[in-house]
Order: C-alpha cells, then sequence, then structure tokens
C-alpha cells in the first residue's frame, strides 16, 4: 500500500474521538494539580491551609500558560486549580480540544516542575461556553468553590492544630455549612472576612499596558514605550460583581 494511502487509513483511527468548539462558543480551560495534596504537604510542606510561596508557584504557572502562543485575555487561580478565558477570536488548533488540552497540560506541567525542583503534572479540560452569561457563571462558580475550600480549610487545620486528629477533625467539620464553620473560627479568635482576600477568592492574572521610559540612540532622546505584561490581582471582586470583573477581558483583549 502506498505511505499517504495507509496513514489517510490509520488517521482515522487516530482523529475519531476529536472534538471542535464550535466558534458561536466560548472557550475556557480548567487545570488541576494532579497529587498535589501529596506534593504539598508531604514531599515540600508548605504551611497549610495556606502558604505565599505556593501561591506563587501557582500564579507564575498562570502567566507562563498565558505566554504559551493562546489567545488567553484572563487566568485565574485558587487552590492547586487554573482557569483560562481564551479571547472568542483564538483559532489556535482549530479549537481542536485534544491539543488545547494536551498542550496546556503539558506546558502547566513542565512550568510547574521547573519552578519547584519536583516532578509535578496538571490535567487539563476544555468548558466550552454557550454566551457571556455562562462565562461569567463559570468564574463566579470557580470562586464559590475557593470560598468554601478556603473556609473549610481554616476550620480544619484549626482542629488540627488544636490536637485533633484527621478523621476526628473531618468528622466535626462533615455536614456542617458556613454559619457553623465561622462560628468556629470567631470563637478562636479568628475572623474569616477579615483574612486576606486571595486566600478567600482567589488570584486574577490579565495583561496591562504599561508606559516604560526608553531612550533613542539614533535620536538621542528619551522615548515612552508601551508594552504589555502580566499583573497579578491579589484582591479580585466577589460575588455578582466578579462577573462583570471578568467579562471586561472579552471586550478588552
Amino acid at each position: 500500500m502506498h505511505f499517504d494511502d495507509f496513514d489517510k487509513e490509520m488517521r482515522v483511527f487516530e482523529e475519531s474521538l476529536d472534538q471542535y468548539v464550535p466558534q458561536d462558543q466560548y472557550i475556557a480551560v480548567r487545570l488541576d494539580g494532579r497529587s498535589f495534596t501529596r506534593l504539598t504537604k508531604r514531599v515540600c510542606k508548605f504551611k497549610a491551609p495556606f502558604d505565599e510561596k505556593f501561591r506563587d508557584l501557582m500564579t507564575d504557572t498562570v502567566k507562563s500558560l498565558m505566554e504559551s502562543g493562546f489567545k488567553i485575555v484572563y487566568g485565574y487561580t485558587e487552590s492547586d486549580e487554573i482557569s483560562l478565558l481564551f479571547h472568542p477570536s483564538d483559532n489556535t488548533f482549530s479549537r481542536k480540544t485534544r491539543k488545547i488540552n494536551t498542550t496546556l497540560a503539558g506546558e502547566a506541567s513542565a512550568a510547574f516542575s521547573l519552578k519547584i525542583g519536583q516532578i509535578a503534572t496538571f490535567d487539563s479540560r476544555v468548558v466550552p461556553l454557550p454566551d457571556k452569561k455562562r462565562v461569567g457563571d463559570y468564574f463566579r462558580w470557580r470562586q464559590e468553590d475557593s470560598y468554601r475550600n478556603a473556609l473549610n480549610g481554616y476550620c480544619y487545620w484549626t482542629l488540627r492544630d488544636e490536637g485533633k486528629t484527621a478523621s476526628q477533625a473531618s468528622r466535626i467539620l462533615n455536614g456542617k455549612g458556613p454559619k457553623f464553620k465561622k462560628e468556629l473560627l470567631d470563637e478562636r479568635g479568628i475572623d474569616f472576612d477579615s483574612v486576606p482576600a486571595w486566600q478567600r477568592y482567589g488570584c486574577g492574572i490579565y495583561f496591562e499596558e504599561i508606559e516604560r521610559e526608553g531612550f533613542n540612540p539614533i535620536k538621542n532622546e528619551k522615548v515612552i514605550a508601551k508594552r504589555r505584561e502580566l499583573f497579578v490581582d491579589y484582591e479580585i471582586p466577589y460575588g455578582v460583581e466578579y462577573k462583570d470583573y471578568v467579562l471586561k477581558f472579552l471586550d478588552d483583549g
């Protein structure tokens, strides 16, 4: 059989599960660290429930992804997960989900591993969203997850610091709502609503246009150069306001 015919025949199997995000849908991508509990608590021993060193590793990884060749207008990270918002015009890999997922998972795994000096891996999933409302809903959903995880984390590690075992702390918190958990912290002098915003709501990463003073040696004069730089926002808004905050990047990107 001629190779071209053989190649065409075999590619049918390779591409049999390929999917593409339609042009009229928005693209978000969520990445999650694999086995990061072991990595952060046993191997690297980061402080619990939050550690600025780990936060910075995650925001630096988001920056790497936003400069990886896709037109990503906004990045969000909380805990060991990352969410990325693509500009509607992005057509990288013809919007093939397999290529988007494998490329971003590989980029994130490589970037994080190099920064931490340990092997670390991420999985990735493309999240097609039908309209701007659902784009806002998606990011608000992830932020609500951040808030719930942060509240539970503060309670869990407060109980552990008091001498409770992992199973005892989990039993105390199992099935309990935010009111119970906030009261538990209040009784111990911890005002959850006053802990750093990035711990409760996560961090936003986006491009800003920055003016830098330079020098033109040909004209022998100072010049102002504009360039786009990535900015990390540690105090993003919460709730409904966060939806509007995210959606503006679709218009600005």
